[in-house]
């Protein structure tokens, strides 16, 4: 029997998105020969801690599901023993970029990913804190169903699980290396309010994660389709297509990678305080042309408060102008990871660390005028809009070069975790996680 980790990284209040994960829990005990692990990794304070604690002690008892809640505490923990172990010359650098003094989308997923290598999971199945499911004729609809249906299976036997494939015949002998679908309801990045308030503003900040040499009409059209998930049209059947997945049509709030063939292999990228650097493991499955199932059991969107006033304003703010700055470098690696397609991955079609770090670090000796441009054209952008992005962009001018050094740094780190990535992925093997298993009511 397979163990699967599903696991929810959290820094806010959710109890009622940890009990909705139970419930998916138990959908995939009910219908599927699998042992879950539901771990859910939180960074909160004591108060909200306590309040998940809760949700998940009164979560039904099941012989094959196992809960796991691990504050910030218990993973560093677990975290200290495996990069000491890992026979790595830096544990210490490797524990600061697993763990950071700050908030990290990369690394709390990249903790899952060693937790759950470490509790003998095949594959994660990873889901946030601000979404929801949907329900259709009376039932939740749990994306786990079309992960577990095709998920590390060669791609030729999950011919039978999916609605249709235009998958090329040659790539069927692969594993399906990655199962996700998108989301509806609010934009995945909380700018909606700059849409409504000025649409040429909206396009002028939104083109500038586009690569600087883009048509204006490539720029117009990725400004349309950007943050926008599957739009808003609910749910009503289920429709799977076994495909190499375009990274566009994904989310990371509904996606399930097999370790063997992806996230144990490399890691993502760690960089502090900015928003997308969770996705690139979509873009390696894409470019190495690996299987993957594009499903539609969306997940609904919303936005927490703290978004959107006084410090979390210019918190979030702040991991927006990250992202644009951080795609001088992820546009070079994407390119090159297109140009070398198959051979980002090794004899038995796993995805080649060495590769992928070697792009990395080569992408950090690049010109930064581009993104000096790219500071310049957001400060005009947030300064036309007036009020809280004025303010901001007065706090931009004051942070310019550290910025531009923060998006470098950032990938001459990614560059180093993924060369030590499997030396920890095989000591997380060998190390037990901390603590008992959530005992339920």
């Amino acid at each position: 029997m397979r163990s699967i980790c599903l696991t929810l990284p959290t820094n806010r209040h959710c109890p009622d998105t940890i009990t909705a994960l139970g419930e998916e829990a138990a959908h995939a005990a009910a219908h599927f020969d699998v042992d879950v692990h539901l771990l859910v990794l939180d960074s909160c304070p004591p108060e909200d801690h306590a309040a998940h604690a809760e949700a998940l002690r009164r979560l039904p008892p099941h012989p094959r599901i196992t809960a796991h809640h691990l504050d910030e505490a218990a993973q560093r923990d677990f975290l200290e023993r495996v990069t000491a172990r890992s026979g790595s010359a830096k544990p210490e650098l490797l524990l600061d970029l697993m763990l950071p003094d700050g908030l990290s989308y990369g690394a709390c997923t990249n903790r899952a990913f060693l937790i759950a290598a470490a509790l003998g999971c095949e594959s994660v199945h990873r889901r946030d804190s601000d979404s929801r499911y949907q329900s259709a004729d009376g039932r939740t609809v749990f994306p786990v169903h079309h992960e577990l249906l095709s998920l590390g299976r060669p791609a030729a036997d999950a011919l039978p699980g999916v609605t249709e494939s235009d998958l090329a015949d040659g790539l069927l002998g692969r594993r399906v290396a990655m199962v996700g679908s998108s989301f509806v309801g609010e934009l995945s990045v909380d700018i909606a309010r700059i849409r409504d308030a000025d649409p040429g503003v909206y396009h002028d900040v939104v083109s500038l994660w586009a690569p600087e040499d883009w048509t204006p009409e490539q720029k117009r059209d990725l400004v349309e389709e950007s943050f926008a998930g599957a739009g808003t049209e609910p749910f009503t059947a289920d429709h799977s297509l076994l495909t190499v997945v375009d990274p566009m049509r994904v989310d990371m709030c509904n996606i399930a990678f097999h370790g063997e063939t992806v996230s144990e292999r490399v890691p993502l990228p760690p960089a502090r305080d900015t928003i997308g650097s969770d996705y690139f493991l979509i873009h390696l499955v894409h470019d190495a042309r690996l299987p993957g199932v594009l499903h539609n059991r969306n997940i609904v969107n919303y936005y927490t408060g703290e978004r959107r006033t006084g410090p979390g304003f210019l918190a979030y703010q702040t991991r927006f102008a990250k992202f644009l700055l951080s795609m001088l470098y992820f546009h070079f690696v994407y390119d090159r990871m297109a140009e070398a397609g198959d051979t980002l991955l090794d004899e038995h079609g796993r995805a080649r660390p060495a590769a992928v770090a070697a792009l990395a670090r080569e992408s950090t000796g690049l010109d930064t005028a581009e993104n000096v441009r790219r500071l310049d054209a957001l400060d005009s952008a947030y300064r036309r809009l007036g009020g809280p992005y004025a303010d901001f962009a007065d706090l931009l001018a004051g942070r310019r070069e550290r910025l531009l050094d923060e998006a470098r740094g950032d990938m001459a780190d990614f560059a180093l975790l993924t060369e030590a990535w499997q030396g920890l992925v095989a000591a997380a093997k060998a190390t037990p996680p901390v603590g008992p298993p959530v005992a339920p009511r």
